[in-house]
């Protein structure tokens, strides 16, 4: 069985059959990593995860930063609040500025919520051993605490405000398919994502509240060290020849990267959407050599053989976007965490290739 077929077996059980993925999921990609005898069990409660101050579940604790990526992942419409804590007399190192290194004992969060109910609480965590490993922390009814769920997942819990009133919570080997796929498994917290210099168009995107830490307040506290000089001298920003583009590419970064790039440890799909902080040229131009104009191997009858990845002016033959606006079970992309489409992701994505030229076209 080639790298592609095994690859597309597993996006279809993602959805279909739970514990089919569990088991593909431990084959194809890095599985879940089991508790060694030097870490204490996960907290039962998310109130004992060290996110908030004793007895409360919304205030939390003051060496806890807050954060606001500036392309957020489309999660069915879901509000998140997300948070990182260090431990004390610790920095990160961001030597390779794509790829940081989170020191043991580093611990983050990140709140789902619709209208206004918290719904889950995802939580990872660096151990005293190098690991990272993975939770899901269900919200009662009564908004008074989350409890850690099985590892297996919760399938359809019942949340009125979501899409089709259900929820899927993520089982462990989920959150490995996504988080392991890229070269640091802590996604929406790097250089691109921490800029300054911000995307307006970006979809979804959330104005960063009064005390959320970015790129620059991170090296002025010293929680991020050996930044390449041209990170601390110019904004990490993604290259383009439109605003339009810039925003596409964002969101392609945000919602298909972790898993479609060239750290290694991704898909086995030759497609790049990753978009590096350090060398953004060099990631434009391996987005085009990946997908414009190049053949697919999507089939269907409103597809022929060599249909492109992205057909230039021609989002309607376009392979990514089809994947993109499907919620077929063995067709979707991403396969995982979401029900619905995305109209304004969609919008943007299709705008974008109706103007695209077959070459990287020069930057202003």
């Amino acid at each position: 069985m080639d790298a592609f077929v095994r690859h597309r077996r597993f996006m279809w059980s993602a959805r279909v059959t739970r514990g089919l993925a569990l088991l593909l999921a431990a084959a194809a990609l890095t599985p879940a990593i089991p508790q060694t005898a030097d870490e204490a069990p996960l907290p039962e409660r998310l109130s004992d995860t060290g996110l908030f101050v004793a007895r409360s579940t919304t205030q939390v604790l003051a060496d806890v930063l807050a954060f606001t990526p500036q392309y957020p992942l489309w999660s069915d419409g879901a509000d998140k609040r997300r948070w990182i804590r260090l431990p004390a007399g610790t920095a990160i190192d961001a030597t390779a500025p794509d790829a940081w290194q989170f020191p043991p004992g580093t611990r983050l969060w990140k709140e789902f919520s619709h209208d206004g109910r918290r719904v889950e609480t995802r939580y990872i965590e660096r151990t005293r051993a190098g690991r990272w490993r993975y939770a899901t922390y269900v919200w009662d009814a009564q908004g008074d605490d989350a409890t850690l769920a099985p590892a297996r997942g919760i399938a359809g819990l019942p949340v009125a405000a979501a899409p089709q009133g259900r929820y899927d919570i993520p089982a462990r080997a989920d959150c490995t398919a996504c988080h392991e796929g890229s070269a640091t498994p802590v996604l929406g917290f790097g250089a691109l994502q921490l800029s300054r210099d911000r995307d307006p168009l970006a979809p979804h995107a959330q104005v960063p509240g009064a005390r959320d830490v970015d790129l620059d307040a991170l090296v002025a506290r010293g929680l991020l060290r050996n930044l390449p000089s041209p990170g601390l001298r110019h904004a990490p920003r993604i290259a383009a020849a439109s605003d339009v583009e810039r925003a596409a590419l964002g969101y392609l970064h945000a919602n298909c990267g972790h898993c479609h790039n060239r750290s290694g440890a991704g898909v086995p799909v030759r497609l790049t959407l990753a978009q590096s902080a350090l060398a953004p040229d060099a990631s434009r131009a391996a987005l085009w050599a990946s997908a414009v104009d190049v053949a697919g191997r999507y089939r269907t009858p409103d597809f022929a053989p060599d249909a492109a990845l992205i057909a230039p002016r021609a989002p309607e033959r376009s392979v990514l976007l089809a994947r993109m606006r499907s919620r077929q079970a063995q067709t979707q992309m991403p396969p995982l965490g979401t029900h619905v489409t995305d109209p304004e992701g969609l919008a943007l994505v299709e705008r974008w290739i109706r103007q695209l030229s077959s070459t990287p076209e020069e930057m202003p």
